[in-house]
């Protein structure tokens, strides 16, 4: 038996979110910032005795073919193999539950992809990871989303990413000071509002309206995209108030693309984190629920009114290594 474990990192968005997606980014060009963080999917491979698959999730699967596999992503992951009748056993757990908005199912088909080409002996490098597990989700399966989730988990960073109108990805590293990254450390705070949900019906709302060339979300995105480019300057300058007050007027603008993306919870929870020394924040992912994140000088008076309304604080430190394998 050989035991392989890999490891893909969570992410939260900095800046230009949503202008990832094809629909935005084959007219306009996409352009974003994002951060890996040290929050993981891990997937494990092992051989069985015999020859068939077994997968462990949420639910447990025993099969002898490919075909049979009920979940999409392991399925298109080793029919990209050509795998017909494979010996293998996938096991896989989180840090984080999905549907919370910081990219899980990126991260799983990047450590997914990982595990298996380690487990057949093949090699494969953080970009062509990335694009693979890109074609899996959004070409194979039809998922409506964009390429930031499986490149910032692949490459992990802090990163830009310029997303092509011809398709192709560019990846440029920020290189900020310590000083900025130690302020980052100490003044970004995450919090889960309780909430998990799908991200699909709010992005296919986008895609959709982007696709029609409709001239509000297309203004939208293109303003977002511009306070992508404000933040990096912002975060390249050390200028971290300007950050923060750039994370709300993201927020502003997040909200108006869909009704779907904040709830009457979400947005007393914002409003009271203003009140309580937040600079700004928004919530991480397509929206309905999730994560809220702020940026704040005043984080023992944010941590105690985010505490009175329920809300959990997760710790967490930025992650430069991406996709590994962590066990052979």
């Amino acid at each position: 038996m050989l035991v392989i474990i890999s490891r893909s990192p969570l992410r939260v968005s900095l800046g230009g979110g949503g202008t990832d997606l094809p629909s935005y980014s084959s007219k306009f060009e996409g352009r974003l910032i994002t951060a890996a963080i040290n929050k993981y999917v891990y997937v494990t491979t092992n051989r069985p005795f015999q020859q068939e698959v077994i997968l462990k999730y949420s639910e447990v699967e025993k099969t002898k073919h490919v075909e049979e596999i009920s979940h999409p992503i392991i399925r298109e992951v080793l029919r990209t193999l050509n795998l017909k009748t494979p010996q293998i056993e996938i096991s896989t757990i989180a840090d984080i539950p999905s549907g919370t908005g910081l990219g899980s199912s990126g991260s799983f088909t990047t450590a997914l992809l990982k595990a298996v080409y380690t487990h057949y002996r093949k090699t494969i490098h953080a970009s062509e990871l990335a694009e693979l597990a890109c074609t899996i989700e959004m070409t194979k399966l039809g998922e409506p989303i964009g390429k930031q989730d499986q490149y910032i988990s692949a490459f992990g960073g802090i990163m830009e990413f310029v997303f092509n109108k011809d398709g192709s990805v560019t990846a440029l590293p920020l290189n900020l000071s310590q000083t900025t990254l130690h302020d980052l450390d100490d003044n970004l705070l995450l919090f889960f509002t309780g909430l998990s949900r799908s991200a699909s019906l709010i992005l296919k709302d986008q895609v959709d309206k982007s696709n029609k060339d409709n001239e509000l979300m297309i203004e939208n995105l293109h303003h977002t995209k511009e306070l992508g480019i404000r933040s990096k300057r912002a975060l390249l300058d050390g200028n971290m108030y300007k950050f923060g007050e750039l994370m709300h007027e993201h927020w502003e603008y997040k909200k108006s693309r869909s009704n779907g993306i904040s709830n009457e919870f979400i947005d007393e929870a914002y409003y009271k984190a203003i009140k309580s020394g937040a600079v700004g924040g928004k919530l991480v992912g397509a929206g309905g629920g999730g994560f809220l994140m702020f940026y704040s000088n005043d984080k023992e008076r944010l941590r105690i009114a985010m505490a009175n309304l329920g809300l959990a604080e997760i710790r967490f430190q930025f992650e430069f290594e991406g996709t590994k394998v962590i066990l052979t």
